[in-house]
């Protein structure tokens, strides 16, 4: 077995492929360690929806990175703009101004050029019609700054990238866990690995480090995010146990960022420990803002209505995971039922349905059923049905006089049939990470000193999200930083080579 290469990465997602094709870019031997067998490869990005976040002009912009769209889907798409200032807003916002400014702006700026790079190696987008847009007056109008998709979501751009990756000759190793880095003191020269029920070790110039968070390890989970953690699903993969970021705490790497914090949605109460690639992202619920959410006590405990759902629903799911029981019921009625997203029809889902708010109110599992009848005639006494409902925009119909208002998209829930679904805690990924130089990727020590040979990217890279997330924006950061990661490992690893 040939194990000669340049750089190693580890991981098998869209931060490591992005790596691996900068730095093959060079000329360089590279070489792909993927934790997970062949069928369940492609970390958290085979999970996710395939949502970009870019900044972007105008329609020229996105058709240069989507030559396909077509003059006739132009003109019923108003696309918008979505500019650089839009998108330093919507990070700062999110973060409350914890991100880190460097990371910010290479991530903003390099977005759309990033993009197009992808592009450019035989990536295919397509417009997100389906999830950001909404068809008024026969125009799709799109939403909250997330216009591009990967074409086939998450699967598709694991399963393209995978493609583009073996035509240009990168090594990938399946079933292959990185255990620790090998390290002299001064620099990492390669990885040990166990593989096929064997330990070796494989040398390198340069080893990029992009295998994701912790996770999927209840134990880091409930030591990091806090107790009751580990009671929550796992959206994702079962293997970001955090070995990336073990492997480089344990030679004295620098950590950075929100620790304590992670992106978790609203998952199906029913849906297992971790995710399951035949169900893929669909066991989320984010139609949530058009509704209303109760806890156990029948109350509601949050604004559905505070922002569009990709600015809220990385942050409602810790807020879900602290309610009496760990769960909530999201409820509509017939007016909003013909509008919620396509995961609330899949059938591995946790639904009842009724005619009347009564029977309704026997049916919700774990729920006080006098508190959640008293709850929803005080909602509806409260709606301003005064003011027009839009979907498109931050319409401003809310509640007025209740505990919590609701400040957009309030409507009275009133008319049957009326449908719930249970959901709880999905966690997709954790915020804390390594210290990384922007402008490279490389990973630095606790005495603030680049580390030679090694770089890291995507979700172990620390500093960029705090509290929340603007959606669609961590394949983006995997883009960029794993491009960026990808670089600086190829010119160390050229440097060498001299």
């Amino acid at each position: 077995m040939r194990d000669d290469f340049d750089i190693i990465v580890i991981g098998g997602g869209n931060a490591a492929y992005c790596a691996a094709l900068a730095a093959r870019e060079r000329g360089l031997r590279i070489l792909m360690l993927e934790r997970a067998p062949l069928d369940e490869s492609g970390g958290n990005s085979r999970f996710t929806a395939g949502a970009f976040r870019i900044a972007y002009d105008g329609v020229d912009d996105l058709r240069r990175l989507m030559p396909d769209l077509t003059g006739a889907e132009c003109a019923v798409s108003d696309f918008g703009v979505y500019s650089t200032d839009q998108f330093f807003d919507d990070m700062f916002r999110v973060t409350r101004f914890r991100t880190d400014g460097d990371l910010c702006e290479r991530l903003v700026t390099k977005s759309y050029e990033s993009a197009l790079w992808l592009q450019s190696k035989g990536m295919r987008f397509q417009p997100i019609w389906g999830r950001q847009a909404y068809k008024i007056d026969g125009i799709f109008k799109f939403w909250g700054g997330l216009t591009v998709e990967s074409w086939g979501g998450g699967p598709g751009l694991v399963d393209q990238h995978a493609a583009i990756a073996g035509k240009l000759g990168i090594v990938m190793r399946y079933g292959a866990r990185a255990m620790s880095l090998i390290y002299d003191g001064h620099a990492v020269s390669g990885v040990r690995v166990k593989h096929d029920g064997a330990i070796h070790d494989i040398s390198a110039k340069c080893v990029v480090l992009a295998c994701g968070g912790f996770e999927s390890n209840p134990e880091w989970r409930t030591r990091y995010l806090g107790p009751g953690w580990e009671l929550a699903k796992v959206r994702g993969t079962r293997f970001n146990t955090g070995d990336g970021l073990r492997m480089a705490i344990d030679i004295g790497a620098s950590t950075c960022g929100n620790w304590s914090g992670g992106h978790a949605v609203g998952w199906d109460y029913n849906a297992p420990e971790f995710g399951d690639l035949t169900v893929g992202d669909n066991f989320q619920k984010h139609s949530y803002p058009w509704g209303i959410m109760v806890n156990a006590e029948g109350k509601r405990f949050v604004d559905e209505g505070a922002d569009f759902r990709n600015y809220t629903y990385a942050r409602y799911g810790r807020v879900i995971l602290n309610q009496p029981d760990q769960f909530a019921w999201q409820v509509f009625d017939k007016k909003i039922i013909p509008m919620l997203r396509d995961e609330y029809r899949i059938k591995r889902v946790t639904k009842v349905s009724a005619q009347t708010l009564e029977e309704l109110a026997g049916k919700l599992e774990g729920v006080d059923p006098k508190g959640f009848l008293a709850e929803m005639a005080r909602y509806n006494a409260a709606v301003r049905t005064d003011v027009k409902f839009d979907p498109n925009i931050k319409d401003g119909r809310c509640t007025r006089g209740l505990e919590i208002d609701k400040s957009n998209w309030a409507n009275t829930i009133d008319e049957a049939p009326f449908e719930a679904y249970q959901v709880t805690c999905g966690l997709t990924f954790t915020f804390g990470g390594l210290r990384i130089v922007p402008g490279t990727g490389q990973v630095v020590d606790t005495d603030m000193t680049p580390i030679p040979g090694l770089y890291a990217a995507g979700e172990l890279v620390g500093g960029l999200f705090y509290f929340n997330y603007p959606g669609g924006t961590g394949l983006t950061s995997g883009t960029v930083f794993g491009r960026t990661a990808g670089d600086g490992a190829a010119n160390e690893a050229a440097a060498r080579r001299l």
